[in-house]
């Protein structure tokens, strides 16, 4: 059983095998000797890193149209990068176990399910009832894509890494504080994001630099994941106070989105983060501790939940909404659209309608219950079959149990070594975890400013990614089998 779990999850994959009799990696460089005389090309990764920062710094106060031309010049580089790689190079970093040295890959089993996926979004695309509006799609796709390729490629350094980290956490301080802000002095609501005859209508619901409470409270996920990470990752005192304050400023800005989304995204946050960091402190805590801290810890969330639910009158009315079923405006809308999306994917189940919401848009007015138009499916358990039918779905979630296992093989290898580096996975995974919570009852992920963020955590994961395996040394590859 172990073995068929291990050949599922390619945690046996040698694709350095792949490597060796692939036409496709022979394109590899092909641009070897201009790059080497090109002295630009020399700081190669830190431009890389460059521009990726350029998006993360971005993406909350431009246009989206501004983020594309991003994407798309890192897209290029990253194909200047690739063809002008060195052939035959194996990047390698010391590990922290005795007499030990092992390759870490540019190509993992998640670059592996990621290309999977957009083969079958292209033969989506091919058999799409609207081929022109998929192929918009399939280009966007394409983009995020490359921008996670170049990410997994340049995130492999630690430096570069807790740079782009520290940038985010930074970017988004700045927009939770703004939300702050329209909570305090009032904001007008761009859109009915609450039914009007709900107590909470004259609510004001914050939504900072991003227009939409629901997008903000989707964004701040990551950063609250990963600044709870950096308060245990940063070294020294203010560091860690600083850390400490993002936290509790970007939680208290998604908490006053007041996007019931987002607070089930919030709570699978913690508790998953709060397993994680058990777990990684087990090995130094009493007996006594390693068996009850887990639930001390969460019996006191739920505690405060129900505290907060009980004596907070907009938090009671918002969390007492999601079990209105129909009688809730916004619940009513997401019920017909689902609806209507359920009978799209019964017409077309194998491979979808094609990737893209212009796809979208084309195909759902013909299924749509009379005054519930909409722009997407509103899950991505409904986005991703309606796209690219069950053959993607499965796909998609084969790349999340693959992603989510090499996080944990990777928090095993980091807790073993006493890396601080581990409070990265953790967020990493926790923030997957709290932006597919999310996601089953909304659509956010698939907007610019999310979007990028799901394939950041997905590229840390990806960037720590060893053929690493303590019990199965005698089978990894010798340096001259790598360099062949």
């Amino acid at each position: 059983m172990n073995a068929v779990w291990q050949q599922f999850t390619l945690s046996n994959l040698r694709l350095y095998r792949w490597r060796s009799a692939s036409y496709l990696y022979r394109l590899v460089g092909l641009l070897q000797a201009w790059r080497q005389g090109s002295w630009l090309m020399q700081w190669g990764e830190t431009l890389g890193a460059l521009l990726i920062s350029l998006v993360f710094a971005l993406a909350p106060f431009v246009s989206n149209d501004l983020i594309g031309v991003l994407l798309i010049a890192g897209a290029i580089f990253w194909v200047l990068l690739t063809l002008s790689d060195e052939v035959g190079a194996v990047s390698t970093e010391e590990l922290s176990i005795p007499h030990s040295q092992f390759p870490i890959p540019k190509f993992t089993p998640i670059h592996l399910l990621v290309l999977l996926y957009w083969g079958i979004s292209v033969v989506a695309t091919a058999l799409s009832p609207v081929k022109a509006a998929a192929l918009t799609g399939l280009v966007k796709l394409t983009l995020y894509l490359l921008l996670f390729a170049l990410m997994a490629r340049v995130l492999r350094s630690k430096s570069v890494r807790s740079w782009l980290i520290a940038l985010y956490l930074h970017v988004t301080l700045i927009v939770s504080v703004y939300g702050l802000r329209q909570w305090f002095f009032g904001a007008t609501a761009l859109a009915t994001w609450v039914d009007p005859e709900s107590p909470l209508a004259k609510t004001t619901r914050v939504y900072s630099y991003l227009g939409n409470p629901n997008l903000l409270a989707a964004y701040l996920l990551p950063a609250i994941a990963l600044s709870l990470a950096a308060v245990f990752a940063w070294r020294g005192f203010l560091p860690k106070a600083l850390a400490a304050t993002m936290f509790v400023v970007n939680s208290a800005c998604l908490i006053l989105t007041f996007s019931r989304g987002g607070w089930i995204g919030f709570v699978v946050l913690l508790f998953a983060f709060l397993i994680l960091l058990v777990y990684w402190l087990s090995i130094h805590l009493p007996r006594f501790w390693r068996v009850w801290s887990l639930p001390l810890l969460l019996g006191s969330l739920a505690g405060i939940l129900v505290l907060g639910i009980l004596f907070v009158d907009p938090l009671r009315d918002r969390v007492f909404s999601m079990f209105a079923g129909r009688g809730d405006s916004s619940n009513n809308f997401r019920i017909n659209v689902w609806a209507a999306v359920k009978d799209m994917i019964s017409d077309r189940p194998i491979l979808g309608i094609g990737p893209g919401n212009n796809a979208f848009n084309k195909i759902y007015p013909l299924y749509m219950r009379p005054r519930f138009s909409a722009l997407s499916a509103y899950s991505i358990w409904l986005e991703v079959p309606v796209e690219t039918g069950f053959i993607g779905l499965c796909c998609f979630l084969w790349l999340l149990v693959v992603t989510f296992y090499q996080g944990w093989l990777q928090l095993l290898r980091l807790r073993e070594l006493g890396s601080r580096d581990g409070f990265w996975l953790m967020g990493a995974i926790a923030s997957l975890s709290a932006l597919l919570a999310h996601g089953t009852v909304d659509t956010v992920l698939y907007r610019p400013e999310v979007n990028t963020l799901w394939w950041l955590m997905i590229a840390i994961i990806a960037s720590y990614y060893t053929i690493y395996q303590p019990f199965q040394t005698e089978n990894l590859p010798s340096q001259d089998q790598l360099q062949e």
